[in-house]
């Protein structure tokens, strides 16, 4: 099985195929991860450790001509029964190649994020040379309908899972991360994880927590990527500034989420952010804009908190909840969200569903 991802950095999308890895190898299956940029990512290190192969095949500049046919090789040479792209420019690139080494081409979308018309051309022509188009969750299957990303009949929904093992964290990790990034014992706090791009409108987190914050209050962003830049100009602009802790990309998510009193996400469009799965198995309460999969997957005032997309003022009033002196419903959400991660989204369910789709691939091909 090879899997193909842009990078190795800290996103939901890399996190789901390092825990169907894990769970692979632990089936007896030969993994390997096939990267179109390097292999220095922050998660670089979790790979290695889990994968027989990490390697770069990477992109060169503009549209490359040569990427398919050198990943047809890298698959040939490596055996590959099965490969696995992972958002769009796996897809563009890895499916064809795929192909072209005869082996069986699963597509996963893990987002709903727009792409010019000559991007989704390409994505479209490329998703003929997949077996299967797996959706993250309904809503984003329902995306791809609309845009007839690929036919009706390759279109399957498998949800996103994690390794629920991982948490939650080691005795002492709250206290450890608290003290690392210089934050009260008692002081409350958010903690929003995900990618610094556009997508996750971290400027509407900003504008609508940044008021709130005070030396008892706090925000945490965990994260990297090519809007870094624009967030931290963002943060410094705020007379709370001082009160923001951007740690950039870490692996140790499980103990910055216990270090943390409550989860928030602010993004424009998701699938079913990976985030959100951790948070709960965290036992963190969770604040989500209701956009892509997280309505079917947040039921409002029983496992957490929904708010309008882009509505600055109800993402303000839900963060203000975690705040508050009394946390008994926010907490009693958490449990509830606590148990409908464990039984819904594990690692082991969301890799068995994809080993019984390679399977009936490889039977076609």
């Amino acid at each position: 099985m090879c899997h193909v991802l842009w990078s190795v950095e800290v996103g939901g999308a890399e996190r789901v195929v390092l825990d169907l890895a894990r769970a692979q190898r632990a089936d007896g299956h030969r993994v390997s991860v096939v990267t179109l940029s390097n292999v220095r990512g922050a998660m670089a290190a979790e790979f290695q450790g889990v994968v027989d192969t990490l390697e770069a095949v990477p992109k060169w500049r503009g549209t490359d001509l040569s990427l398919p046919l050198r990943l047809a090789r890298w698959f040939r040479r490596y055996g590959a029964d099965v490969v696995h792209t992972h958002n769009e420019l796996p897809l563009i690139y890895g499916a064809p190649g795929g192909k072209l080494a005869r082996a069986a081409v699963v597509h996963s979308k893990h987002g709903t994020v727009a792409v010019s018309s000559r991007a989704h051309l390409l994505r479209r022509a490329a998703a003929t040379a997949a077996d299967v188009f797996v959706a993250v969750s309904e809503a984003t299957a329902e995306v791809a309908r609309r845009a007839s990303e690929c036919t009706p009949d390759k279109l399957r929904v498998i949800v996103n899972g994690t390794d629920l093992s991982r948490f939650p964290a080691e005795d002492g990790a709250r206290s450890r991360i608290r003290r690392e990034l210089d934050i009260p014992a008692s002081a409350r706090v958010l903690v929003k994880v995900g990618r610094l791009v556009k997508e996750k409108n971290h400027a509407l987190l900003l504008r609508a927590v940044g008021p709130l914050l005070r030396d008892d209050r706090r925000l945490v962003i965990v994260g990297d990527g090519p809007m870094r830049g624009d967030v931290r100009a963002l943060v410094d602009a705020l007379p709370t500034r001082q009160y923001v802790h951007m740690t950039g990309g870490r692996s140790d998510v499980p103990a910055l989420l216990a270090a943390a009193d409550a989860w928030i996400l602010s993004s424009s469009t998701e699938g079913l952010p990976i985030g959100l799965i951790e948070a709960w198995a965290a036992g963190l309460p969770v604040i989500s804009t209701a956009v892509g999969g997280i309505p079917a997957a947040i039921e409002h005032e029983r496992t957490g908190l929904l708010v309008p997309n882009g509505d600055e003022a109800a993402l303000s009033s839900a963060a203000l909840r975690a705040f508050e002196p009394d946390l008994r419903a926010l907490q009693e959400m958490a449990q509830r969200g606590r148990e409908h991660a464990l039984r819904t989204y594990s690692a082991e369910k969301m890799a068995s569903s994809y080993y019984d789709l390679y399977l009936s691939c490889r039977q076609r091909t």
